[in-house]
């Protein structure tokens, strides 16, 4: 599955806990959609404490259908409310006590958080607010407050019920409450419904909380909660859900789809209006001016062009600008109208001092909600999504094909794994040929182009799947499955390798266990240690150009692991950190992994062989991709910086992130450079990226299908300062 989704996400910071699952961008999972029913693994889900009290209310927390962990929830006779949580993933989860005393109008004055967190790192987080001082400590932060009014301590690892918590507090102070360390939140009704389960109703209501992540957050609520909650009993956390992990009342997961379908409504509503506002349709075109053009076929700068995109191609590149009447012999005058006036002519955009450039793409994404503006916002229009909830994603393309969403081109590529404790949050888990041969049979019925093999599937499975793939004209990537390694899955025919940890464990054949957290924890270990004029990575590597394999490293969220550490600010983030809203922000200082006791240095050794590794490699003639499997849009830009640092010239990095990329999906026709005739998927940013790869981050316009999107206007709507 996606590490950001693994590890944590660092993209929704408040409740990191429960987030950072949230985050396996909403994006990880893939639905059947008609893929042949697969054998169910047996339930991983962790047993619940013995000590946990009878009279709790029990929620179950699914993926993909699955009962994966649970949250109990109960008062104690001190008044106190306590929240137990729990879940399973690969090996991988939280198990966190959460003790909370209240106000009188439901703030919490003091919280302890004790446990280990998805990584199974210790967890012992602190909370108080005594006389207006609010004071509060975390294996992240320290910090301490004065208070003019309420404020909710959003804890880093909290449990789901907690949402509920807050938006009950902020309901109760007029919609909106202060958050501490920094923010504010505000709550607000959106819709309710009725739901069924074993003979009993609820009614429930969805609150979107806003300021705790770049678009709405949403939770429901029960008019009713538990007997034993007491003051609690009204408005009482019922539940979150999503396509691909949901957490609701045990004995109520038959009511997850009717929730889903009515929040679905609301996320489609809010995106038709994002959809109808921050678009621009410049009715005849556009003509960036004194522009200097990156010639994504040369790596070179043509300085002072003028480029004319008419609709949603690009029509004309010269080296002067196209007269007046030139434009206007070339735009259509208003049909069957005799005499009708000559139509305005087209934008202008002041190319000086710019660089225009083919859209980015980003070839290692699992799209989500916010991805669509965060992308456009970077200059990225195309990316490849490498393993979603099937339908959500479908019916995503199919509202930005329509208008109704703001997203980039989105190409296709399904997940495959096989049943068992370590499987992926999936519902494509094969065990036979045969289920594995019709599970890529349905992803060509359902117009993927690619297949991404998982860390699970049995590798007596993997020839029969890149056979049927290739069979079908589908290209085949993926992890490298448990007790393989690269130079195996490469003979057997894979096209692609993700991640470079991947590369590096080929090395370590010993290393079995590459579904669990195994494959992020010991490549920081022993990368370090790893000689590249060795014959067994000379070897490789020609093994690599023999089959022409393409390398999608996702270094950028190595660097998160391996070189930043609880309470930093990765490297890759710390430029743009302060613009970000308050709680994203917050959420980057659990980014890091805490190595194991005396290998810090050995970490950050391990990473710098990486981008070694990556430099050999592109100069060994091997395809470099750029994806990130991180925080969309802004994560791209630190790929193309560690690319750069790994040695590869900026001009071929370009390259590697338009032209090459388009060629690797045979989509080069119409993408991947500017050239007239192609359509016009363009990025303007100030300065000069092929002397300044960081110039990349200064997006002044982009464009898609010949639509305009400003920057500062989409940030905006994230709540990311332009």
């Amino acid at each position: 599955m996606a590490i950001r989704k693994e590890i944590m996400n660092v993209r929704r910071a408040a409740f990191a806990a429960i987030i950072l699952l949230v985050s396996a961008s909403a994006a990880l999972c893939s639905q059947t959609s008609g893929t042949p029913s697969a054998q169910p693994s047996a339930s991983a889900a962790p047993a619940l404490p013995a000590d946990i009290p009878t009279t709790a209310e029990r929620y179950a927390l699914l993926l993909m259908g699955s009962l994966a962990g649970q949250q109990a929830v109960w008062t104690a006779d001190d008044g106190t409310l306590h929240l137990f949580f729990q879940f399973n993933d690969r090996g991988r989860g939280p198990k966190t006590t959460s003790v909370i005393k209240f106000d009188s109008n439901g703030v919490p004055v003091s919280e302890t958080v004790k446990g280990n967190d998805y990584l199974k790192s210790p967890v012992d987080e602190t909370f108080t607010n005594a006389g207006g001082t609010a004071q509060w400590k975390n294996t992240a932060e320290k910090g301490e407050k004065k208070l003019s009014g309420p404020a909710y301590y959003a804890p880093l690892n909290g449990a789901p019920s907690e949402f509920g918590l807050l938006a009950r507090a902020a309901l109760k102070n007029g919609g909106k409450i202060a958050l501490l360390p920094e923010g504010e939140a505000r709550v607000r009704r959106v819709t309710e419904v009725d739901v069924e389960a074993g003979g009993h109703k609820k009614h429930v209501t969805l609150y979107a909380i806003a300021g705790l992540d770049f678009s709405p957050t949403y939770v429901w609520l029960a008019d009713e909660g538990c007997e034993t909650c007491r003051v609690f009993n009204k408005d009482m956390f019922f539940g979150s859900v999503e396509e691909w992990r949901s957490i609701v009342p045990e004995g109520w997961e038959a009511s997850i789809p009717t929730l889903l379908a009515a929040q679905s409504k609301v996320k489609d509503s809010r995106s038709a209006d994002l959809a109808a506002k921050l678009p621009h349709h410049p009715e005849h075109g556009i003509i960036f001016t004194n522009v200097n053009v990156y010639d994504a076929e040369s790596e070179e700068i043509l300085p002072d062009r003028y480029v004319w995109v008419k609709g949603q191609r690009i029509f004309k590149i010269s080296e002067r600008m196209p007269a007046l009447g030139e434009m206007w012999q070339e735009i259509d005058l208003t049909p069957g109208v005799p005499g009708s006036v000559k139509p305005d002519s087209p934008q202008i955009i002041d190319g000086h001092g710019r660089t225009l450039l083919p859209g980015l793409w980003d070839m290692h994404a699992h799209v989500d909600d916010d991805d669509g503006l965060l992308n456009l916002a970077a200059g990225v229009t195309t990316v490849r999504d490498l393993a979603n909830d099937t339908d959500s994603l479908l019916a995503r393309r199919r509202r930005i094909a329509e208008g109704k969403e703001i997203g980039t081109r989105i190409v296709l590529a399904g997940i495959i794994d096989s049943p068992d404790a370590y499987h992926g949050p999936t519902k494509v888990l094969v065990s036979t040929e045969k289920e594995a041969r019709d599970a890529v049979n349905n992803y060509k019925k359902l117009g993927y182009v690619q297949i991404k093999i998982y860390s699970s599937v049995k590798p007596e499975l993997v020839p029969a799947i890149i056979d049927e793939a290739h069979k079908n004209g589908l290209r085949v990537s993926g992890h490298i499955p448990a007790n393989m390694i690269a130079d195996q899955c490469v003979r057997f025919g894979y096209d692609e390798i993700q991640h470079v940890n991947f590369l590096v464990l080929n090395f370590f054949p010993e290393i079995k266990d590459t579904n669990t957290i195994t494959r992020l924890t010991k490549p920081g270990e022993v990368a370090a240690g790893l000689d590249l004029n060795s014959e067994k990575v000379r070897s490789f590597i020609k093994l690599l150009q023999e089959h022409h394999t393409k390398l999608d490293l996702t270094l950028s969220v190595f660097e998160d692991k391996y070189i930043a550490r609880i309470g930093e600010i990765p490297p890759g983030f710390r430029a743009v950190a302060s613009r970000l809203p308050a709680q994203v922000r917050r959420g980057l200082l659990t980014a890091g992994m805490t190595p194991p006791p005396g290998m810090d240095d050995t970490y950050r050794k391990s990473f710098a062989k990486m981008l070694d590794l990556t430099g050999l490699l592109s100069r060994s003639g091997l395809s470099i991709e750029d994806g990130t499997d991180n925080m969309a849009g802004f994560a791209l830009h630190r790929e193309l910086e560690l690319d750069v640092m790994a040695g590869i010239p900026a001009a071929q990095v370009l390259q590697n992130a338009t032209l090459n990329a388009a060629k690797i999906m045979s989509m080069d026709k119409d993408l991947g450079s500017i050239t007239p005739g192609k359509l016009a998927d363009l990025t303007l940013v100030d300065g000069d990226p092929t002397k300044d790869i960081s110039d990349i981050r200064k997006t002044v316009v982009t464009v898609k299908d010949g639509v305009l999107y400003y920057p500062n206007e989409l940030y905006t709507e994230l709540g990311v300062i332009p």
